[in-house]
């Protein structure tokens, strides 16, 4: 089931790297072994930070990409994020194609 759920995630982040040119550099940076000594950190001072949301700087969009961050490398919390980044995409693509 982990493999099948790591598996998801990097399907939807590689697809949402796609539809964004912005994203292209770190597609790399997410599937790097060694990057869980930046991602765990980040992710955890993201969700954290999504917290403290009254601040000027600080807002609730941190939280879910911090939680994205957290499950490349956490299993538990894998089933859950592909899960919405799965509705998010949809949801984007409907709203894309209503724009045009």
């Amino acid at each position: 089931m982990s493999v099948k759920n790591r598996k998801r995630i990097e399907r939807q982040l590689d697809a949402m790297t796609q539809d964004v040119p912005l994203l292209w550099r770190l597609r790399g940076a997410y599937r790097d072994r060694k990057g869980v000594l930046w991602r765990a950190p980040l992710g955890l001072m993201l969700v954290a930070g999504g917290f403290l949301a009254v601040l000027p700087v600080f807002g609730l969009w941190m939280i879910p990409l911090g939680l994205v961050l957290l499950a490349v490398d956490l299993p538990p919390l894998r089933p859950i994020v592909g899960a919405a980044l799965i509705r998010l995409r949809r949801k984007w693509a409907l709203w894309r194609r209503e724009k045009r």
